[in-house]
C-alpha cells in the first residue's frame, strides 16, 4: 500500500501538533469533520496543523477571531484538500475575515457595446488567484449551524483555489491519476450545459442557479453539494457525483 501524503510530507515540514482541547472543541462544532471516520479525522487533524502553520488570518472591519474560530475555518478549508494533501493548498497565504457581507469594487465590460461600467458587488466569500481567501464570518458560522443545507462558503472558495492551481479557474482542477481528465471535462460540460439551459428557461433546478454563471462556479457549487447534500447532487447528475466522490473522497453527509 502506498504511503500516505502525510508520511511523505512530514519528511520536510512538521508543524506543531494541535493541542487536544483545541482540536476536540473544533471537531465537536464541525459536523462535516465529526462524521469522518477515525482515519480521515487523523489525516484532517494533521492537515489542519499544516494549514494553521502556513496561513495568516487577518480580522477586518471589527471581526473577532479566536483560536477556536481559526481552527474551524481551517478545518472546513482542509476538507476539500484532504484527498490530495498539503500541496493542494499551496500558492497563497492570507485569509481575510470580515464580520459579514463585504463589498468589492468591480469593473464590468460589456463585450457588445465595449462600455466599461464601475460598480460594487456584495459578497460572502471570494478567492483570488495567487492571492487571499476572503470570507464572511457570519456565513461561516451559519454553515456550521446548518451543515446539510447544500451551502458552505469555505468549501466553495477552496474549490476555486483548487481550480486555480493550474491557472485561471475553468472548472477543471489538477486531477489525480485515477481520474481521466477527458471524462471529467465531458461530464461537467454536459451537466453545466443542461443546468444553464434549464436556468435560461426559468425551470426549477436541483443545483443552485448560480452554478450556471460559468464552469468555475459550477464546480464550486457542486463541491458544496458533495460535502453537504450529496444525495441531491446524485439526483441532479450521477456522473458528476461519481467524479467528485473520486476527487474528494466520500462525503460525510448523512
Amino acid at each position: 500500500m502506498p504511503e500516505s501524503w502525510w508520511r511523505r510530507f512530514r519528511a520536510y515540514f512538521t508543524p506543531p501538533p494541535l493541542p487536544d482541547p483545541l482540536w476536540q472543541g473544533a471537531l465537536a462544532a464541525c459536523p462535516l469533520a465529526l462524521r469522518l471516520n477515525d482515519a480521515r479525522q487523523d489525516e484532517l487533524r494533521r492537515l489542519v496543523a499544516v494549514f494553521l502553520a502556513r496561513k495568516r488570518f487577518h480580522a477586518l472591519a471589527g471581526a473577532e477571531l479566536t483560536g477556536h474560530l481559526r481552527t474551524l475555518i481551517a478545518m472546513q478549508a482542509c476538507l476539500p484538500a484532504l484527498q490530495q494533501g498539503p500541496r493542494a493548498l499551496r500558492g497563497w497565504r492570507e485569509i481575510l475575515i470580515y464580520p459579514g457581507e463585504f463589498k468589492v469594487h468591480r469593473s464590468h465590460h460589456d463585450e457588445r457595446s465595449g462600455i466599461v461600467s464601475e460598480g460594487e458587488d456584495v459578497l460572502i466569500g471570494e478567492a483570488w488567484e495567487r492571492g487571499p481567501l476572503v470570507l464572511s464570518l457570519a456565513d461561516v458560522q451559519l454553515d456550521l449551524e446548518r451543515p446539510w443545507d447544500g451551502y458552505n462558503v469555505v468549501v466553495h472558495e477552496i474549490a476555486h483555489k483548487l481550480d486555480m492551481l493550474d491557472g485561471p479557474p475553468d472548472g477543471v482542477p489538477p486531477l489525480p491519476a485515477h481520474i481521466v481528465r477527458r471524462q471529467w471535462i465531458v461530464a461537467f460540460q454536459r451537466a453545466f450545459d443542461h443546468l444553464a439551459n434549464d436556468v435560461a428557461r426559468g425551470r426549477d433546478t436541483l443545483i443552485d442557479a448560480y452554478a450556471a454563471e460559468g464552469a468555475d462556479e459550477f464546480f464550486a457549487v457542486v463541491s458544496e453539494l458533495h460535502w453537504s447534500q450529496p444525495a441531491v447532487l446524485r439526483r441532479a447528475d450521477a456522473a458528476v457525483a461519481d467524479l467528485l466522490d473520486a476527487y474528494y473522497g466520500p462525503s460525510p453527509a448523512p
